[in-house]
């Protein structure tokens, strides 16, 4: 790949709102296009044009003429204007259709004209969707990173006063080191009044709408099958969605508040309003709020034609096929829902994918509800509104009901769950291997053992790559967020095999109480339980000690991934690192690692085990080094199986013998927990 194609490809990402034609990197690079490629508004200035833009800057990178033009009919029907949504399925086809053209381009230089011919003549949201699952997959593509969302489309996660403020900021002072920090207000979108805010702080955290926004693009629904088939993506579905609602429950508990209610009656109210206070991109106009105890509606909008009742007969059909332990295809054959597949056989059918075995008939439940909701408050398109942040994967996770609605997902998958045998001894031991001690401790010499620390942290975000039509140069935005002091997990493990072993080290929180502080149950804790980190260990005979840092953590990606930098001079020269910029933009966000505990300290059980390799241990078809892997316990690994023969969720997924935590981890020595406090110390710090 010359340098370039990857300066072409990363320009793309730039400035998603202006046409191809005006430069880009704040302001040093342009493209050389020909005149093919100017739309019917420009191309009698395309001359003009190119000089302008093109002239004065340091690189200019020639496109060739494509030999034949495609014909972007298909992508009409969501107009350049409107809003784009991957829960609709007349764009989802419509951005099935692109990507396969994307992926069909025959080698980068044609795969970088047919992009750049395309911008400026299809719903810059569909590009960049479409364009972004392209690059994460082309084969040729894999050393283009992804940038940030909250970047591109920085309106998608901001208060909008604040792009004026940015624009403003950028056009009055020249120089980008001498701007000042544009200051995200904290919990903007509702008083004290609503008890939901209490939370808002992990519904609107940028990271973890990215994180929802960048698992999507890593898991398309739709598309060309290599791009959607990948190992297990039905089960990476229900678990990466699970583990954010037992996330979101505990946070609830962390601010006394119960879990929350689950919809599982789509005739009743939605009690909570919400109001986002956010500009769409594409229009700048409002995402639409809701209020409270808001009825759903039968919706007929164009392209989007839905009836409650249509929701509710596959949530039947659904239940039926669990009830009943098996599914049926579309030709009538019976698909067992067993142990091994049967999760992730759902977990298609559920979303629904184009994976799913028999979508005519199971339907697509998740996405259509989100519709549903999203289009709540004008269902029939009386007032020419479009929808909500329900329909939006990079601004859903802000609404109190994507909980409530995927906390009744989560019960359909749980329902499957309790219908297999429970875990026994068999599943669960490890024999010879003993765990003799556990314990957490923040990184300081003069830190108790097991209490942990969180607080209030600063930090920046470049709203730069997505200020179109505005000055060049870093307008930085700095924003409150929940962090935790780093620590480092200590396990003592005796191998008396007398021989060398290999295991995987999991590693779960549980609550030990609700909001009210009564003690849970094992059951409520099995479903409550956060996955922190899941690893290899090698055990020599007799005593080991296994030391792990809470960064280095299976579920999370650093800040730096989360939010890192746009441009050339924020991108690691170093291979590898390169590599891992594209595929390693999926994960949870570090800061949200840790629940927020309670200032007077909230006790949590910590568990590990052990179990054995043997049973444990994929044998990959594609050897080659993991560009991604810190993250693989909710994105699973580039190109490769997922990395873990067990159910995702081990051994929490399914029920357990005994009825406390403590007769479990009694009952196995490979398994132990320990009481772990944390406490929230509610003050600011700005980020070194």
């Amino acid at each position: 790949m010359s340098s370039s194609d990857t300066k072409a490809l990363e320009l793309l990402f730039q400035r998603p709102l202006e046409p191809v034609f005006t430069s880009r990197d704040n302001g040093k690079a342009a493209f050389d296009l020909p005149d093919s490629y100017y739309t019917d508004r420009y191309s009698s200035s395309n001359v003009e044009l190119q000089t302008r833009y093109g002239d004065n800057v340091e690189v200019k990178i020639p496109l060739r003429d494509l030999a034949r033009k495609p014909n972007l009919d298909f992508a009409k029907v969501i107009g350049r204007k409107q809003q784009f949504s991957l829960f609709q399925d007349q764009h989802m086809k419509v951005a099935s259709q692109l990507i396969s053209l994307f992926m069909d381009s025959p080698d980068l230089q044609s795969f970088a004209s047919l992009c750049a011919y395309t911008k400026d003549r299809v719903n810059p949201l569909l590009f960049q969707y479409c364009y972004s699952v392209a690059i994460q997959h082309r084969r040729d593509t894999r050393n283009i990173r992804v940038p940030p969302i909250a970047e591109t489309f920085p309106s998608n996660f901001v208060e909008p006063s604040l792009l004026q403020d940015a624009r403003q900021e950028a056009s009055l002072v020249p120089d980008p080191n001498k701007r000042t920090l544009i200051e995200i207000p904290r919990n903007y979108t509702a008083s004290d009044l609503e008890d939901e805010q209490r939370v808002a702080y992990f519904r609107e955290d940028i990271g973890v709408n990215m994180h929802h926004w960048h698992w999507h693009l890593v898991y398309p629904a739709e598309g060309p099958r290599e791009v959607v088939a990948k190992d297990r993506r039905g089960e990476l579905f229900y678990y990466m969605h699970h583990q954010i609602i037992a996330r979101y429950n505990v946070e609830r508990f962390c601010n006394n508040l119960k879990r929350t209610e689950i919809m599982n009656n789509l005739r009743e109210p939605i009690v909570e309003g919400y109001f986002p206070k956010l500009l769409s991109s594409v229009n700048n106009r409002t995402y639409p709020g809701r209020v409270a105890n808001t009825v759903l509606r039968d919706m007929n909008r164009v392209n989007n034609v839905l009836e409650v009742s249509d929701c509710e007969r596959w949530r039947d059909r659904i239940l039926a096929a669990i009830d009943q332990g098996f599914v049926q295809d579309a030709a009538g054959k019976r698909i067992p829902l067993d142990e091994v597949k049967g999760i992730d056989i759902l977990g298609d059918m559920v979303e629904a994918s184009s994976l799913s075995v028999n979508r005519q008939y199971y339907g697509n439940l998740h996405n259509m509800v989100h519709n549903l909701i999203s289009f709540a408050h004008d269902p029939d398109a009386r007032h020419l509104e479009e929808y909500g942040v329900m329909g939006d994967v990079t601004t859903a996770m802000r609404d109190p009901v994507f909980y409530k609605w995927h906390g009744y997902l989560d019960t359909l998958f749980n329902k499957f769950k309790t219908l297999l045998p429970p875990y026994d001894q068999n599943h669960l031991s490890y024999r010879g291997i003993t765990i003799n001690n556990v314990e957490a401790r923040i990184n300081s010499r003069t830190a108790a053992p097991n209490v942990l620390l969180t607080y209030w942290q600063k930090s920046n975000v470049d709203l730069a790559a997505g200020l179109d039509f505005g000055p060049n140069g870093s307008v930085f935005a700095t924003f409150t967020h929940l962090q935790h002091a780093p620590f480092e997990y200590v396990v003592n493990v005796t191998n008396s095999n007398g021989t060398p072993k290999k295991g995987t080290c999991r590693i779960f929180l549980c609550p030990k109480t609700d909001e009210r502080g009564t003690p849970l149950s094992l059951e409520d804790q099995r479903l409550l339980a956060i996955e922190m980190d899941k690893f290899t260990v090698n055990l020599t005979p007799g005593r080991n000690t296994i030391r792990r840092r809470s960064d280095e953590s299976s579920v999370t990606i650093p800040f730096e991934r989360s939010l890192r930098r746009v441009g050339p001079n924020a991108q690691p020269t170093d291979a590898a690192a390169l590599a891992s910029f594209q595929f390693c933009g999926c994960g949870w966000p570090d800061h949200l690692l840790l629940p927020k505990g309670k200032p007077e300290g909230m006790t949590f059980d910590l568990f590990v085990m052990i179990s054995d390799y043997a049973n444990d241990a994929v044998q990959q078809t594609n050897n080659s080094p993991d560009v991604c892997g810190d993250a693989y316990s909710f994105c699973g690994l580039k190109d490769k199986l997922y990395p873990d023969r067990r159910t995702m969720g081990f051994p929490f997924d399914r029920r357990l013998p005994g009825n406390t935590l403590t007769a479990l981890t009694s009952s196995c020595t490979n398994l132990m927990k320990t009481d772990v406090k944390i406490i929230f110390n509610d003050q600011v710090v700005d980020r070194t």
